[in-house]
């Protein structure tokens, strides 16, 4: 027996695409609605055979017994008033935004069965075209209950995420952007800063070491700028943090000063190691 009667997932890029797939074939749910503002996106979604129906108009949701947001965090804000209207207060309501103060203090106000979600997986590709139904295996899906969280939709939402090959932790939703901001947002920002800093007649000698370094460059830069915005000051944090250890860099060569350089890259060396 499917966990879920009807899902529906607004958004159908990589992720919102990649729940679809994992949840049809996990037999997670009986029928998956898509919605998205891009015919394009709902006809590859169908010709992929990732969603069941699809459609840019939101009444299609109505009867869902669960809906995902798979949008951008402005997207996200804006679209939770709207979908009141084509749900029940029954209906379990989650989303996967990469930042998750501000959404789950609005989002639960909004919806009684309301469960923050963040999947820690996906790639710098977008679009449904690069869905995979296995890109949970593995992973980490942080969920960021609030006081006032119905404890039955989130074990149901627990149970999901585990079913779809996740490990789920829970953290409160400023703990969440914190650590967020350090694990996955400073690197965006400096694989963005560093390809930036390199001047153009340059790259064509860039090999493994540089491609490997700034490939998470190559993400969606809107998606990416309102991420940043959503989490202003902790990013600003991190930022700091990342250039006073880069100042220790710059020092050490003024100085030129080898022990300590050697000290400052064995320090991360041993850091990284901890990661795998």
């Amino acid at each position: 027996m499917a966990f879920f009667n009807k899902v529906a997932i607004i958004g159908t890029g990589l992720i919102g695409g990649s729940m679809a797939l994992a949840m049809k074939k996990k037999g997670i749910a009986r029928q998956v609605i898509g919605v998205s503002r891009h015919k394009s996106s709902l006809a590859q979604a169908r010709r992929n055979r990732v969603i069941d129906k699809g459609s840019q108009d939101l009444s299609i949701i109505k009867g869902a017994d669960l809906v995902v947001l798979a949008t951008p965090v402005n997207t996200i804000l804006k679209l939770s008033p709207v979908i009141t209207k084509f749900i029940n207060k029954n209906t379990i309501v989650t989303d996967v935004g990469s930042t998750k103060k501000e959404i789950v203090s609005r989002l639960n106000r909004i919806f009684p069965n309301y469960i923050g979600s963040h999947p820690l997986a996906g790639s710098e590709k977008r679009g449904v075209k690069n869905a995979q139904g296995d890109i949970f295996k593995n992973s980490i899906c942080i969920l960021t209950p609030a006081k006032n969280t119905s404890m039955k939709a989130l074990r149901k939402i627990k149970i999901m995420w585990g079913r779809l090959g996740a490990k789920v932790l829970l953290l409160s939703p400023d703990i969440h952007d914190e650590t967020l901001s350090f694990v996955s947002h400073l690197p965006h920002a400096v694989a963005f800063s560093l390809i930036g800093a390199i001047p153009d007649k340059h790259l064509k000698f860039g090999a493994t070491g540089l491609k490997d370094t700034t490939r998470i460059a190559l993400s969606d830069s809107t998606l990416w700028a309102d991420i940043f915005l959503s989490n202003r000051k902790n990013m600003l944090k991190a930022i700091k943090s990342f250039q006073d250890n880069l100042s220790r860099i710059s020092s050490a060569l003024n100085k030129k000063d080898k022990e300590a350089l050697t000290k400052i890259l064995k320090r991360a060396q041993e850091k990284r190691e901890v990661l795998g």
